[in-house]
């Protein structure tokens, strides 16, 4: 299996990423904290016009999207970018950005909706298929402080049934899809933590060295690379396979290692990266800390990494 991008791939991974550094920089990420979450519409259309949600509606595979999401992890990029990629195919206002599409997976004890005052449409995933909810009536507490501030969350007391939009297949599809482009964007994070910390190994001194020149700081770095390209290598992977359309089988067991892996390297590079800045990693003048923050938020999505570990061994 290469991995290796051809010219097509990177120069859309470029793209994608010369789009966000210019749009979505993180002193616009420290300052929409300030707005309690709220989503930029004018940021999202201009991400719909630039194909993040339309890739896979315009003929693009799988592999392409994990690109495209892999730089979206890695600049923060907030919002349900997962759930309107996969409603594109069926929601043509949700490709071009012009309407925001959330997705819940009812569990239990309680099901929590992000960016529900955002939304325009809330997507329900049951076993029994997919169905369309109006946000509005959703019931639900809203959380004053969540972790991450750029995620506002609803403990939803009340949802509604909902219009059947499509079978249990595509709900089964819709799953899988979704376990691959959120470890797209944990990949992100995990790339993002890794420059990070690096920058501020190199620039910070102590007994008069950069920190980074000390033993204990340069194997912490190589354990947060060594855990991000093992991630890379698995997400790629499913990516792959899922454009080949091989077994189904084969191709959940494929998402499951992809999100597994990317959960916990997202949640170790984010806490190495903490680590490594010492105490100012915890602070708000850090960015360190939002890294950690959003990896705890993305592995709840699509069931988190001891789930996904127990569902694989148990294929075993």
């Amino acid at each position: 299996m290469d991995f290796e991008l051809n010219d097509d791939e990177r120069s859309l991974q470029e793209g994608i990423r010369s789009f966000l550094t210019g749009r979505c920089t993180i002193d616009v990420v420290r300052s929409n904290e300030e707005t309690g979450g709220a989503l930029d519409r004018a940021l999202w259309q201009e991400l719909g016009a630039v194909g993040v949600f339309s890739l896979r509606a315009d003929g693009f595979g799988m592999t392409e999207s994990v690109l495209a999401f892999e730089e979206l992890g890695r600049s923060l990029v907030a919002g349900p970018l997962v759930a309107s990629h996969l409603a594109a195919t069926r929601m043509p206002a949700a490709a071009n950005g012009s309407r925001i599409v959330g997705l819940i997976e009812p569990s239990e004890p309680v099901n929590i909706a992000e960016h529900l005052a955002s939304l325009d449409d809330l997507v329900v995933v049951r076993p029994e298929g997919l169905f369309v909810v109006n946000p509005a009536e959703v019931v639900g507490v809203h959380a004053e402080r969540p972790l991450d501030a750029l995620t506002p969350i609803t403990a939803v007391s009340h949802l509604p049934q909902g219009e059947l939009i499509a079978d249990a297949a595509t709900a089964h599809i819709w799953h899988r899809d979704g376990m691959v482009l959120t470890a797209a964007l944990q990949l992100g994070l995990c790339l993002a933590s890794i420059d990070l910390a690096k920058q501020y190994a190199m620039q910070r001194e102590q007994f008069g060295r950069p920190i980074g020149s000390f033993q204990a700081v340069k194997h912490l770095l190589a354990d947060m690379l060594t855990k991000a390209e093992v991630t890379r290598a698995a997400v790629y992977a499913a990516a792959v396979n899922i454009d080949g359309r091989g077994d189904s089988t084969d191709l959940m067991q494929t998402a499951r290692m992809a999100k597994m892996l990317a959960g916990d390297s997202a949640l170790f590079c984010g806490k190495a990266g903490i680590q490594v800045h010492g105490g100012m990693g915890f602070t708000w003048e850090v960015d360190a800390q939002r890294y950690w923050k959003r990896a705890c938020v993305l592995d709840t999505h699509f069931g988190n990494s001891d789930e996904h570990a127990a569902a694989f061994s148990a294929a075993l």
